[in-house]
């Protein structure tokens, strides 16, 4: 049973004198729980709500048209937190003092089905596997190893294990699924990432693919369990590994089905493959190929741009692993628009640690330290990736405005889109 705290003016369930404080039980007959089984039912032309004070109301509206019910959170109910342990959480790895919010730790697969989150399957029953089975919803799982045994050691959860058959149940029944793996040197690499790559492939056709991204190491590891991050050789040889993977996965399947994120490029200092090789892109929100789109998106954007030549200066700040992928962007740019200057800094992680070198982890207080009384131009161009979502504060709670007034210049959001860069380089408004 769930209380109702809003109807949309107008709505099918405004119309049929549904009110707030009414309590939904049920649906054509079925209980609701929680979002997933409102946005299921909703979906059908025909509905009979139950509520605890009115009994039953028909409501008759188009298929999928909004049924107009609003509800005090997003799930109906609380998330449902992680409980494993994972030797390479990074959350695990945060100091302490940050925002309460950073610190919780989701595996709700509801989340998985609604925003695109990875769930580790430790939470879920059988009854959830069978509704999600019945509902046809597809899922994006955190696989990292098939070894049972060594799967309940790196989530330090005994029951890792066997929640592997979940996996086997979904596929087999023809739920599409994306799996990630965080690769850990000396522990889920080499045979075991081969263990575990084939194990996977016996989900085809429904193992829609599988990215492969590397463990992230900060500096806040006291207590923890003693892990390695990757060097040059060791990235190297993980490509290596999956690339022959994928030659043998496109020969069977037609598909790569596994894809190392662009990190592991980075780190073997190798360069970004074409877009052929990302074929449509399925792990881009898990950091694989977003370089390779930025670029192409930004030559696309380069070719049409209209540009009167004057003076402009500008500056961006990155990641030290991205640093000079930017830097080769930037200077396409000035040598195509005259006059156009852009000073590119590579910011070292004193926060997190010198190992952490992704943009996104980026603080305020680094780019203040660093950039300060440093040319920036008429404006300083960051990445989305530093804010958090539909906000204007940093990873260490400090504001955008507080940046500007300390480095005395404005502050400009761009997003991992070549054609926004560009024209944030350009000046342009969108």
């Amino acid at each position: 049973m769930v209380e109702i705290t809003g109807v949309v003016k107008y709505s099918p369930a405004y119309r049929a004198k549904v009110q707030i404080g009414d309590k939904l039980i049920s649906m054509n007959g079925h209980k609701i729980r929680d979002v997933l089984d409102y946005m299921y039912y909703a979906a059908e032309s025909e509905i009979c709500l139950e509520l605890e004070q009115k009994g039953k109301i028909i409501i008759r509206k188009g298929e999928y048209d909004d049924l107009g019910l609003e509800f005090a959170s997003f799930l109906m109910d609380g998330k449902q937190s992680c409980q494993n342990k994972c030797v390479f959480c990074f959350i695990d790895q945060m100091p302490p003092g940050m925002r309460e919010t950073l610190y919780f730790k989701d595996d709700d697969a509801r989340l998985s089905f609604l925003q695109g989150n990875y769930v580790t399957l430790t939470n879920m029953t059988q009854e959830d596997v069978d509704r999600i089975i019945q509902m046809k919803l597809n899922i994006n799982v955190s696989v990292h190893t098939t070894n049972p045994e060594l799967r309940c050691k790196m989530m330090h959860n005994r029951f890792a294990g066997e929640k592997l058959k979940f996996l086997w149940q979904m596929a087999k029944a023809g739920i599409q699924l994306n799996c990630q793996i965080v690769l850990c040197p000396e522990l889920n690499d080499g045979k075991e990432l081969q263990r575990t790559l084939d194990d996977l492939a016996e989900m085809m056709p429904n193992l829609t693919s599988v990215a492969v991204v590397p463990v992230g190491l900060s500096k806040f590891r006291e207590g923890l369990y003693p892990l390695k991050g990757f060097d040059r050789n060791s990235a190297g040889e993980a490509i290596d590994l999956i690339e022959r993977y994928q030659e043998k996965f496109l020969q069977k399947f037609g598909t790569r089905v596994v894809f190392p994120s662009d990190e592991f490029f980075l780190l073997a200092e190798r360069s970004i493959p074409e877009a052929e090789y990302y074929e449509e892109y399925p792990q881009y929100e898990n950091g694989v190929g977003m370089l390779r789109s930025l670029a192409d998106e930004f030559h696309e954007a380069a070719d049409c741009a209209e540009w009167e030549p004057h003076t402009r200066e500008v500056s961006i700040a990155t990641g030290k692993s991205a640093y000079a992928f930017i830097c080769a962007l930037v200077q396409e740019a000035e040598k195509k628009f005259s006059g156009l200057h852009c000073h590119v800094y590579a910011i070292k992680n004193n926060f997190f640690g010198e190992t952490i070198t992704v943009t996104g982890l980026i603080t305020a207080q680094d780019l203040m330290q660093q950039l300060k009384n440093k040319p920036l131009g008429e404006k300083l161009l960051l990445s989305g990736s530093m804010i958090r979502k539909n906000d204007d504060v940093f990873l260490d709670d400090v504001h955008i405005p507080e940046v500007e007034r300390e480095l005395q210049t404005k502050i400009q959001i761009t997003e991992n889109d070549g054609w926004n860069l560009l024209d944030a380089l350009l000046g342009n408004e969108y």
